[in-house]
């Protein structure tokens, strides 16, 4: 714990503020509504969605829908606090009401300023004393004892004020910038996906001659492509497309420490072939022999999470698939199956399709039978894979640069941080000229934007 500027002093929360000061009695009227604050309502930046706060009669409300908040009152889940779901709300309503998994904090205005009060709960100082004091495994929880006892450094009160003016400015300009930051990688990504779309349906040469495709669910393409089912580019194999195991077939008291591996989900969206904790015994991979994966297989996620996809590399260990896959084979003469996960996974062209023909908004699952059914705009495949490289080699651009933008988004809101932890522990003094300049910087930036 770091020494105190001269006139700064220690004191803890319940000495300088009310907690949980008021809360709605057990006769309150069951018609009587209110704005119901849950956790999840609540992140490190405060309210999440406004709109998302429902409205209740107390009749209808959970039994721990019933902490009172008050004007210049700082919210702060008790629970899971490494998350750090703290709100400071301004507003003195009659009729908002949180959950008793939160603590209310109303501070005595004498001692403690409000809005120093919500940076110091959260601040990193806050952080790591309310992670250390939870207690519990699963679902870890600060108890009132320990919150009680939070120790907050406190400057005088004019300087309290300047302190929390300097960080409202400050934060709400590193929030901006970050939010720019943001924007930035909403349109890379709106680049990189356009980008896809207009390679897989007209091709890279922009002069290149069209016809109408002849399909209702897109347009024209290039008049030297043609337009396929993808059952007519699958394999001629039978099992060209192997849906995985029907879950009754597959148990997981089937599963084994060791043995033949299974390939699920996580398998293709992480593309790792190697890790994973799903293997069955060498007796139950004789009676599931038929869903073998083979290098070259394209591997489709089919439930949850779907129109994932990864290509089977010669490296892969056997293995058989999870109920959650598709296994699919092509004739590669027609269709690259690296092609056809750009086509599934990466510009939605297929997955479109299958919405459509589901008359649904999302859909959950992939059948293979639908899945057949969808009709791809097919180059050869020499152009296929000039497409394929092409997009490899953006994509790696598109990922650099994305990387780029997050480091500069982690590096903000680490500055946010060590800003906080600075100025309410007196590591950094804040003037008049200070507040002053921020605000004015704030100002600026928003005229910027």
């Amino acid at each position: 714990m770091n020494h105190l500027p001269a006139q700064w002093n220690r004191d803890r929360l319940k000495d300088v503020a009310a907690i949980n000061p008021a809360s709605l009695p057990a006769n309150t009227d069951p018609d009587f509504e209110f704005d119901y604050l849950e956790i999840s309502n609540v992140d490190y930046y405060g309210v999440i969605d406004p709109k998302a706060v429902e409205r209740l009669r107390y009749e209808d409300a959970p039994s721990r829908a019933r902490r009172r908040v008050g004007k210049n009152s700082t919210v702060i889940s008790s629970v899971r606090p490494n998350l750090q779901a703290v709100a400071f709300l301004s507003d003195g309503r009659h009729d908002l009401v949180c959950s008793t998994g939160f603590n209310v904090v109303q501070s005595h205005e004498t001692k403690l300023f409000p809005k120093f009060a919500y940076y110091a709960l959260i601040s990193e100082d806050g952080r790591q004393y309310f992670e250390a004091t939870a207690k519990g495994v699963g679902y870890p929880a600060v108890d009132d004892k320990d919150f009680n006892s939070f120790s907050v450094a406190l400057p005088p009160v004019p300087e309290q004020r300047r302190i929390a003016a300097y960080l409202d400015a400050s934060c709400a300009a590193i929030d901006a910038a970050a939010a720019a930051k943001g924007r930035q990688l909403e349109t890379l990504d709106a680049l990189r996906q356009t980008t896809i779309h207009s390679a897989v349906t007209i091709g890279l040469n922009p002069e290149v001659k069209m016809r109408d495709s002849g399909v209702e669910w897109f347009d024209d393409v290039p008049a030297h492509w043609g337009v396929d089912r993808l059952k007519d580019v699958v394999a001629a194999n039978k099992d060209a497309v192997k849906v995985g195991p029907f879950g009754s077939d597959l148990l997981l008291g089937d599963m084994a420490d060791e043995g033949i591996k299974v390939f699920n989900q996580r398998t293709v969206i992480d593309r790792d072939f190697e890790s994973g904790v799903h293997f069955v015994s060498p007796e139950k991979y004789a009676q599931m022999k038929a869903f073998t994966v083979y290098p070259g297989d394209l591997l489709i996620t089919t439930r949850g999470t779907i129109g994932r996809c990864a290509i089977v590399p010669d490296t892969a260990p056997l293995a058989i698939l999870h109920p959650c896959l598709m296994r699919m084979q092509t004739n590669k003469i027609k269709l690259l199956p690296e092609y056809l996960a750009v086509l599934i996974q990466d510009c939605g062209l297929v997955l479109r399709q299958l919405q459509m023909m589901s008359a649904a908004t999302t859909i959950d699952v992939i059948y293979s039978d639908s899945l057949k059914r969808t009709y791809l705009p097919l180059p050869p495949v020499a152009e296929q894979q000039t497409i394929i490289d092409f997009l490899a080699e953006k994509n790696a651009e598109f990922t650099s640069l994305a990387g780029q933008i997050e480091r500069q988004i982690a590096t903000l809101l680490a500055y946010r941080k060590s800003l906080i932890h600075e100025c309410v522990t007196g590591l950094r003094r804040i003037s008049e000229m200070d507040v002053r300049r921020a605000a004015h910087f704030r100002s600026a930036e928003r005229t910027s934007s």
